[in-house]
């Protein structure tokens, strides 16, 4: 059971949590809109379509600053308590620094919990709706890719032609063991192209010994076709990168069916992994700012710490950025790029709390 003055610190936190929350909501819904009207600008969509749009993205857009909205949050949180000399009423009953980060420390877990499943669960459906409405308004459209447990499957349009692509894996600049088939804009069937082996370097497909039927004759080829088409390696990886889109159960699945592919999964993991360690991320942001607000001098502005906390802010999402790069690109372990920002921010915040205890 929570005592009073938990109780107390616990409904300022989430008081401030939500208006801080509500803010940065607004800030991205007014930033969205201008991008959405200039996307818009030039089709026959509806007038409100823009401001539907920046609803559903909004929330996955607001979960990516989520930790740095702790960390404003616990300067407004001790702000006030500053401001109404409320520090001092607590420590004359009984209630220490110490006790009162316990307790932020505490409900910044549980709210971590909350925002990692389900309101990320959601927010991802939100997005997938978003981008769904939006590809059909895309010169994009067209091009469609999917990964199953049958293989890669890809489709696209080009020169008058709709090409339906299945591959049984993919590595590096290579499809494996490929059916292709290529039909005209009435989808009437015109060949069928096999081959164990297609070079994705580039657009203009490089396909070796192929095998093709057409009306019913199949003949082996034994030099290489060249296929024009509107995918490469990067394009094919591009379609593949917003994991956004997918709630928790959806990543885990994909990255079974990727690793069956030989498609490489560790940007799905990365993503896995850091929604498994927001909670601990979120904490951790708290407990860093309410430290550093301890050691700050009582008469510093409010604006002083506005400055500090977007200091902050800066410096650990350029950091976070800096290493989640290095795991996607294969430079740093995809564990060590997630997990090390998390150890030195707990190093700090171990370090700080000695302080905190000391005083």
């Amino acid at each position: 059971m929570f005592k009073v003055y938990q109780w107390y610190i616990v409904k300022k936190f989430l008081k401030k949590f939500l208006l801080i929350s509500l803010v940065f909501f607004c800030l991205t819904i007014i930033l969205g809109i201008f991008e959405e009207i200039s996307f818009f600008k030039n089709t026959n969509a509806n007038f409100l379509l823009p401001y539907i749009l920046t609803f559903l993205n909004t929330p996955i857009t607001l979960f990516e600053i989520f930790p740095f909205i702790f960390l404003i949050v616990t300067q407004f949180f001790f702000y006030e308590i500053f401001k109404n000399d409320e520090l001092s009423l607590f420590k004359i009953n009984g209630l220490s620094n110490l006790k009162i980060i316990f307790v932020l420390f505490t409900i910044s877990i549980i709210i971590g919990i909350f925002l990692s499943t389900i309101y990320y669960n959601t927010s991802s459906k939100l997005k997938f709706l978003y981008t769904d409405i939006k590809n059909e308004y895309s010169n994009d459209n067209k091009y469609l890719a999917a990964v199953t447990d049958s293989g890669l499957w890809l489709k696209d349009e080009i020169d008058d032609t709709m090409l339906i692509i299945k591959a049984n894996s993919i590595k590096n600049d290579y499809l494996n063991n490929v059916i292709i088939n290529e039909f005209d804009l009435n989808f009437n069937l015109l060949n069928i192209i096999q081959a164990e082996k297609i070079n994705i370097n580039t657009k203009l497909w490089e396909i070796y010994n192929p095998i093709i039927t057409s009306q019913n004759i199949t003949n082996k080829l034994n030099d290489n076709l060249r296929l024009n088409t509107s995918f490469d390696k990067e394009k094919i990886k591009t379609l593949f990168s917003n994991i956004s889109t997918l709630d928790i159960f959806e990543l885990i699945e994909l990255k079974k069916d990727y690793d069956v592919l030989g498609y490489s999964s560790d940007e799905i993991m990365l993503h896995l992994l850091r929604l498994f360690s927001n909670p601990i991320f979120y904490s951790l942001m708290t407990i860093l700012s309410a430290i550093i607000m301890l050691n700050l001098k009582r008469n510093k502005s409010f604006y002083f710490y506005i400055i500090v906390g977007v200091f902050l802010s800066v410096i650990i999402y350029y950091f976070n950025f800096m290493l989640s790069s290095f795991g996607n690109t294969g430079k740093l372990p995809i564990d060590v790029s997630v997990y090390m920002p998390i150890t030195l921010i707990a190093i700090l915040v171990s370090i700080g709390l000695i302080t905190i205890n000391e005083k």
